[in-house]
């Protein structure tokens, strides 16, 4: 495996042909990202601390669920702990791609961990059998993936500033998410999970602190993973 190196020979043309594959995907992540700008300045952020928020915390779907929960000034505590819920994708993600980055030094896999994002781990993945540097690749795909996003969010944070805090901007934050969500939608256990999640998030909607959100978060999973083992069982 070819370690990571930016002055290696194949460092380069790997890293270009990663920013080349993720091309197609930025005008599906502009919108999203100026929304998370949005909502960050509708939560009460100065545009400076919504773009620091998202350097620091870049994570779509976190990023707008700390917000909300934000807005509803919910303990820190909550947000941190909805923020790694959401996350525990990324664990699985990671787990995927540990055998792309043997011979990458540690600190340069930690720098590449801090970019992987869902449309960074998906153009990966689907790289050509071919590639000779999937980690150069992913690196290329990873780095396009955040100028976009920080790009974005700080346009949205910058428009944000100046709507009017009477304008109703809240139903964005959902909206996107749905947009999100339906094209993932392709096996019986991931809809009965988006569907359980849905119902418990609903049906819990009066608990304090958007604590729902977790509620439902956590029973999705739980009803995705029963699904996916008694599939595997019936096979």
């Amino acid at each position: 495996m070819t370690e990571i190196i930016p002055h290696s020979p194949q460092f380069r043309p790997a890293f270009w042909r990663g920013m080349r594959a993720f091309t197609p995907l930025v005008p599906g992540v502009v919108p999203f990202s100026m929304v998370a700008g949005i909502a960050a300045v509708q939560a009460g952020f100065t545009p400076a601390e919504s773009i620091a928020f998202s350097l620091i915390g870049y994570a779509g779907s976190a990023q707008l669920i700390a917000s909300q929960m934000v807005t509803s000034h919910a303990p820190t505590v909550l947000i941190v702990l909805s923020s790694l819920i959401v996350n525990l994708r990324f664990a699985m993600y990671s787990a995927s791609l540990l055998p792309l980055f043997v011979g990458v030094p540690l600190p340069r896999r930690w720098l590449l961990a801090y970019g992987l994002t869902d449309q960074a781990y998906a153009v990966t993945m689907g790289r050509p059998v071919t590639e000779p540097s999937p980690a150069a690749y992913y690196a290329g795909a990873a780095a396009l993936m955040w100028l976009t996003w920080q790009s974005g969010t700080a346009v949205g944070a910058l428009v944000g500033a100046k709507i009017p805090s009477t304008w109703p901007l809240d139903f964005a934050v959902p909206l996107s998410f749905i947009a999100l969500l339906v094209p993932v939608l392709q096996r019986r256990p991931q809809v009965f999970a988006a569907i359980v999640s849905a119902v418990v998030a609903v049906a819990a909607h009066g608990l304090p602190f958007r604590l729902n959100l977790i509620l439902g978060a956590v029973c999705g999973v739980a009803v995705g993973q029963l699904m996916q083992r008694w599939q595997a069982k019936s096979v």
